[in-house]
């Protein structure tokens, strides 16, 4: 019921169509063991948690390395000013980073596996003269929104943080794409794709990165009661043949139960989904799961994404 399974991974060593990602601006994922992730991102090496990483470290004296360090109910801590906003440059998008109160960022780097793919659905569609129009849902700081931008597609940019939307912009704005074809909106993403329902507006692209819960205007959503009921929303705004990405980070639900989930709200596609573990391989050689990615789409490629000398992330579990 899952769908097709294929390799999707980022790892330490090449960078994707060419972009190198390491150096000072660059991301890397050093380490990682006893529950947590060493990472650096730009001129800062991070020390967080990571459900995950359920191995021994296997370069212990790297750590002592760490300009900050997040420790759920302590917060932030280290020889860093983590007030202070810095960049990192990644596939060829520089990202605005800051500390937040949960131990995020402002980026998943398990994320950029899916860049590439994206980009090629985006100019397959346009290679025959189509206007391509994608909607990003849950869109936090917009990576996904800046490389569907970069590829050519008009983007609808929903997130229901205000705080998250201005960040994005933000990153636009570095980016050279303020002046592009993006909507920013503030919104809940149920009521907004009801809402594009009703208008009769279709999408040649739906991308989707819901949390494990929160709360929208209907009341408290979880992942695993009210997922399904947006998937079949979205399938009732998508083109017949829109490429459609998910990706999931709660702990518990499967590749295969996410894929079960698209192929059910997507059944005129006549094909099963892709699904995969977003796997990342740290510099020291360990692996780290953070989450699942689930996709269709047209475009044929290799689905293998692997980044440069400075980059690594994997496995099933939620990133901060």
């Amino acid at each position: 019921m899952g769908g097709e399974s294929y390799p999707l991974a980022v790892r330490s060593g090449e960078a994707p169509r060419g972009r190198p990602t390491g150096g000072a601006r660059g991301y890397a994922l050093l380490d990682a063991g006893d529950g947590r992730r060493l990472e650096r991102f730009g001129s800062l090496v991070l020390d967080r948690p990571a459900p995950g990483a359920t191995d021994r470290r296997r370069e212990p004296a790297r750590w002592l390395d760490a300009d900050l360090r997040f420790d759920p109910g302590r917060g932030w801590s280290g020889r860093a000013a983590p007030a202070d906003p810095w960049e990192v440059e990644i596939d060829g998008l520089v990202i605005e980073l800051r500390p937040t109160s949960s131990g995020g960022l402002g980026l998943y780097p398990e994320h950029l596996a899916n860049l590439a793919w994206l980009d090629a659905e985006v100019r397959a569609r346009l290679a025959h003269g189509r206007r391509v129009t994608v909607l990003n849902l849950f869109a936090h700081t917009g990576l996904a929104t800046l490389a569907a931008a970069r590829a050519g597609a008009a983007v609808t940019h929903v997130d229901a943080a205000r705080a998250s939307v201005a960040w994005a912009r933000r990153n636009a704005e570095r980016n050279g794409l303020a002046e592009g074809e993006i909507r920013w909106l503030v919104d809940d993403a149920q009521a907004f794709v009801d809402r594009e329902a009703r208008r009769g507006h279709r999408y040649a692209g739906v991308i989707l990165d819901p949390p494990s819960a929160g709360h929208g205007r209907a009341g408290r959503w979880t992942l695993r009661d009210d997922l399904p009921r947006l998937l079949a929303a979205c399938a009732a705004i998508a083109a017949d043949d829109a490429f459609v990405l998910l990706t999931a980070h709660t702990t518990g639900v499967s590749g295969e139960a996410l894929g079960a989930m698209l192929h059910e709200a997507f059944p005129r596609r006549g094909e099963r989904p892709q699904v995969a573990a977003l796997t990342m391989r740290t510099e020291s050689g360990a692996t780290l799961g953070l989450g699942w990615a689930v996709r269709f789409g047209t475009a044929r490629q290799s689905a293998t994404a692997r980044v440069g000398p400075a980059d690594g992330t994997s496995a099933p579990d939620a990133a901060p």
